[in-house]
């Protein structure tokens, strides 16, 4: 299976001090420009075209007042959409509208992108060049399609970025968009082509060629391991292709450095099992492997960038089938750190894979662990699918994780974990409840669950993706599914430094 993530990487970025010239601007079919939205005439005079442009704009904002962006063609046919932001919006904000002028530029479909800032402080700049770029280039990601008619790749091989005075490092924005375009390709491919046999074969290749470690668990190894909460997921698959895959990714000089597990649901299709779900709630369900695909192009995004510290991720793979070996509610299962659990609702599986997934993973002993899964609707519908919830076993990190949020433009909302919760989840036959039936507070439940699987002294975050698919896109992201988490990871663990900081 062949899946171009790395499709963007070969696109050419150029960054220049000066102002575009007007011949400059005549060789591409595309220019972007970008102004203050109170930009006065210094401003203005740094645009190429101006003495045109400028009249144009205000007839336009004599008709609507309200009006921020000029889509206009030049005399010599050059395509010119012209906006006007407000510097200090919020960074999604920001991204939002940088998809929406993406989206714009994709339908003139041009080799080459002219971007051109004007009236803009150094900060505010680099601010708007890093979300300009990234909406760019996950415009032109290609996606599945099965279409007889299929659409043509992108053709952008260039972008021309005027009017910085100082360069703009673009690198986490790259790493970002590769990792993120690998997740939603993988989270968007149908559940008939991304078994979970064919999903780890996709994986060795790729671990392959990026020069990672891994090893697989299968159903002997799980049973080894007394993995039984997985395993009672899996037991009703036709095809023995469900485990747990452990990827390790190892810089050099890591000797002594904090660890970092990333773990990720990997449910190629859930029924519902035995709970099967309505045709409503079943549509979908191709993509409730998503917190895998997540893991995993983190894992890729901090490849590319070389990260210095080493990475183990950590896959959970399987389907949630219907059948007569199928898990049952009422039926008691024990997981590998030697945990009974009563099963309540067999739709519940992904807490069940998780709990062995993340028993395992703390057995490395990492500093700290981020879990990655489309987890709960309570999440959904307690934050909608703009947001996604956080946990934590560290009060600490809340902050951290909501500035994450904010700064990236992927925002997460802290949950509580508090101990009370753990009332609900009290078994007469069992140490634990799977959930419970009323779905009250379903997010933190499941939280609190699987808390009983993380080893004491690690610092660990859940992440329930309420957001990995939004209509119409989120942020800079053009595409329904969206690959929520890898952007937001990138920066809590280099621009708010999480594993440099001893969270208490």
């Amino acid at each position: 299976m062949e899946i171009p993530y790395g499709h963007t990487e070969k696109i050419k970025i150029n960054q220049h001090a000066k102002p575009a010239l007007a011949t400059q601007v005549d060789a591409h079919r595309a220019v972007l420009l970008i102004l203050p939205e109170t930009a006065g005439a210094a401003a203005w005079k740094q645009l190429p075209y101006a003495g045109l442009l400028r009249p144009r704009f205000r007839r336009l904002q004599h008709r609507d007042r309200h009006a921020t962006r000029l889509v206009t063609d030049l005399p010599n046919a050059t395509h010119v959409i012209l906006q006007t932001l407000d510097p200090q919006c919020s960074t999604f904000e920001l991204l939002t509208a940088a998809r929406k002028l993406a989206e714009k530029l994709r339908e003139q479909d041009p080799t080459s992108v002219l971007l051109q800032l004007a009236g803009f402080k150094k900060p505010q700049a680099r601010r708007l060049t890093e979300a300009l770029t990234a909406a760019l280039l996950a415009s032109v990601c290609p996606m599945p399609s099965y279409k007889s008619d299929a659409e043509k790749p992108a053709a952008l091989k260039r972008i021309e970025i005027h009017g910085l005075e100082e360069t703009v490092g673009l690198g986490q924005v790259r790493a970002e968009i590769t990792g993120n375009h690998l997740a939603r390709w993988l989270s968007a491919l149908p559940a008939n082509e991304l078994t979970p046999g064919v999903y780890r074969k996709f994986i060795a290749a790729l671990a392959r060629k990026e020069g990672w470690q891994m090893s697989f668990l299968d159903h002997e190894a799980l049973a080894r391991k007394q993995a039984g909460a997985f395993l009672a997921v899996a037991q009703a698959s036709p095809v023995r292709d469900a485990g747990i895959v452990h990827l390790r990714y190892r810089p050099r000089a890591h000797a002594g450095k904090p660890r970092l597990a990333l773990v990720g649901k990997g449910i190629c299709f859930d029924t519902g099992g035995v709970n099967v779900k309505p045709a409503k709630y079943m549509n979908g369900m191709h993509e409730d492997m998503q917190g895998s695909a997540v893991a995993l192009g983190t894992l890729l995004a901090l490849s590319r960038l070389g990260f210095d510290r080493p990475v183990d991720c950590w896959l959970a793979l399987a389907q949630n089938h219907i059948g007569s070996r199928a898990y049952k509610p009422n039926d008691v299962v024990r997981a590998c750190n030697g945990t009974s659990i009563e099963v309540i609702h067999t739709d519940a599986e992904g807490r069940m894979v998780l709990a062995d997934t993340l028993a395992l993973a703390s057995r490395e002993k990492p500093q700290l662990m981020i879990d990655y899964a489309t987890l709960t609707g309570a999440c959904i519908h307690a934050l909608s699918s703009r947001y996604s919830g956080v946990f934590s076993n560290r009060d600490a990190l809340h902050g951290p994780l909501t500035a994450a949020g904010r700064d990236s433009g992927e925002r997460v909302w802290p949950f509580p974990l508090d101990k009370d919760f753990d009332e609900a989840l009290k078994s007469s036959i069992a140490d634990i409840k799977q959930c419970t039936l009323e779905g009250e507070a379903d997010h933190i439940l499941a939280t609190r669950f699987l808390n009983r699987f993380v080893a004491d002294g690690i610092h660990w975050i859940h992440v329930d993706l309420a957001a990995s698919n939004h209509k119409g896109g989120l942020g800079h992201i053009p595409t329904d599914t969206t690959g929520f988490g890898v952007r937001l990871t990138l920066n809590l663990l280099l621009q708010q430094r999480v594993l440099e900081t001893p969270w208490s």
